[in-house]
């Protein structure tokens, strides 16, 4: 490598370090309230008591921001570079069981609040907030995941890359004593999915919802199906009825479904937690829909982003401003039908901002996508459009749904992983093509967020001969 592959060296160091400090700190947090930590007296917003670098985000109706992600939101925190940030997320499926999900969380409680009168959080989506197109609600669902944040990045510029350490993910436990010590998710095998017109048995068209039980305290790392439930029509506490799946958060009225207990028996899946949505907000539009990914991260839907990894995003607003959402338990290559064990997670990050006067030479020079290391391989991620929203005009966040194809992402990221190669191991393009034949894996990251994925990884250890 480089001059940049000495500074990651020197970096990995510095993250075990911290890792080992952190995990200190992480054991004495367990005797606080999420609301002790935020409502500390003198406290800067969100700083932990007793630290100077490491602020507390929990997800409550305040907190939060459901379906799209904003360059004119207000931080929640101002951190500096080197930072920590504890961030608690909640998936936008809790209510397809809210016994399990919902029930007894003052946070879930008041984000997922829905009566007559009012919703925790109104705005659903970056469609227009009285619900003119569809009468679907506010927002219209044009977005769905609930993200928290954003976090701002003291000096952070357009042309900075902000690199974002995964430090630690675990499950949010179920707070329903009926279920202590477990933590719960939902697929959903969606509208939306690849799989939807391609069913052979009846009824067709159908959307079903799987709910999965996962150990809360990480020593079973696997997670097993509990029932599942055909999607019968659902009338929300504002009297809209919802044929599909096509609003979040709506409870499901479980008097309204039959429910198949025992599915997937003897089957174990693999936990993978990590975040679907993790990234910053873009710069070319003020309201951008969380659903297509984008050169600023976003809805990748890599189950790769987990703990021990480290994400690098071009920064495009001054600040960059960090939210992450739609916490996974487990997703395959491809999420085909549409969702993952979509699960409550809580993440720790530290966010160290890399100026742009200073990536000439490293494999972050002139970075425009976001990139993903891993302690054996660098990850690059292609998308159909590789920036929708300037690429296909004013009506992008519409058209990037009919235009999206794997041949388009594929492409992408060819392009992307002969780039790195070239710049960043000094190959001429021959050399970078051939390599990317015989070495480089490419996979399909997710075929169903309207910007599809392709990802192209590169082990690190084929260099070790330099």
């Amino acid at each position: 490598m480089t001059e940049g592959s000495t500074s990651a060296d020197e970096g990995r160091r510095d993250f075990l370090r911290t890792s080992v400090v952190l995990g200190g700190l992480g054991a004495s947090m367990g005797t606080l309230t999420s609301a002790q930590l935020v409502q500390a007296q003198g406290m800067p917003p969100g700083m932990v008591p007793g630290t100077r670098n490491h602020y507390y985000i929990p997800a409550t109706d305040k907190t939060v921001h459901w379906g799209y992600f904003s360059k004119s939101l207000k931080p929640l925190a101002e951190v500096n570079s080197g930072d920590f940030v504890t961030v608690e997320t909640l998936t936008h499926h809790a209510n397809d069981d809210a016994e399990r999900m919902v029930k007894g969380d003052p946070g879930a409680e008041s984000v997922f609040y829905w009566d007559r009168q009012r919703k925790g959080v109104d705005r659903r989506g970056a469609g227009p907030m009285r619900p003119t197109l569809f009468g679907r609600g506010a927002g219209e669902g044009l977005g769905v995941h609930v993200c928290t944040g954003p976090v701002a990045v003291r000096g952070a510029e357009p042309g900075d890359v902000l690199e974002v350490r995964i430090i630690d993910v675990r499950p949010r436990p179920c707070a329903n004593p009926a279920y202590r010590g477990k933590s719960f998710g939902s697929n959903a095998a969606a509208w939306w999915g690849f799989h939807y017109k391609e069913l052979l048995t009846d009824p067709k068209p159908r959307e079903v919802i799987t709910i999965y039980e996962i150990d809360s305290s990480g020593e079973q790392n696997w997670a097993r199906g509990v029932y599942n439930f055909r999607w019968m029509p659902q009338t929300d506490p504002s009297g809209v009825v919802h044929k599909i799946i096509d609003y979040p958060g709506v409870p499901v009225d479980h008097g309204t479904v039959q429910k198949r207990d025992g599915v997937l028996k003897n089957v174990r899946i693999p936990i993978r937690p990590h975040f679907g949505v993790m990234g910053l907000a873009p710069s070319e539009a003020d309201i951008v829909d969380s659903i297509p990914p984008n050169y600023v991260g976003g809805n990748i839907d890599n189950w790769r982003i987990g703990k021990g990894a480290t994400m690098y995003y071009p920064v495009a607003v001054p600040g960059a401003l960090f939210s992450v959402g739609d916490p996974h338990a487990a997703q395959g290559d491809s999420e085909l039908g549409g969702t993952a064990i979509e699960c409550s997670l809580t993440g720790t990050f530290q966010l160290n901002l890399r100026k742009k006067n200073a990536l000439a030479g490293t494999a972050l020079a002139g970075l425009n996508y976001p990139l993903l290391e891993t302690q054996d391989e660098w990850v690059l991620h292609g998308f159909s459009y590789a920036n929708y929203l300037a690429e296909l005009g004013a009506d992008a966040q519409s058209k990037i749904y009919e235009k999206s194809s794997v041949d388009l992402a594929m492409k992408d990221a060819f392009r992307k992983m002969r780039r790195f190669l070239m710049t960043t191991r000094g190959l001429s393009e021959d050399e970078a093509i051939s390599l990317m034949s015989v070495a480089v894996d490419f996979g399909i990251t997710q075929v169903v967020d309207g910007n599809w994925g392709v990802h192209a990884v590169i082990r690190k250890h084929i260099f070790a001969g330099a």
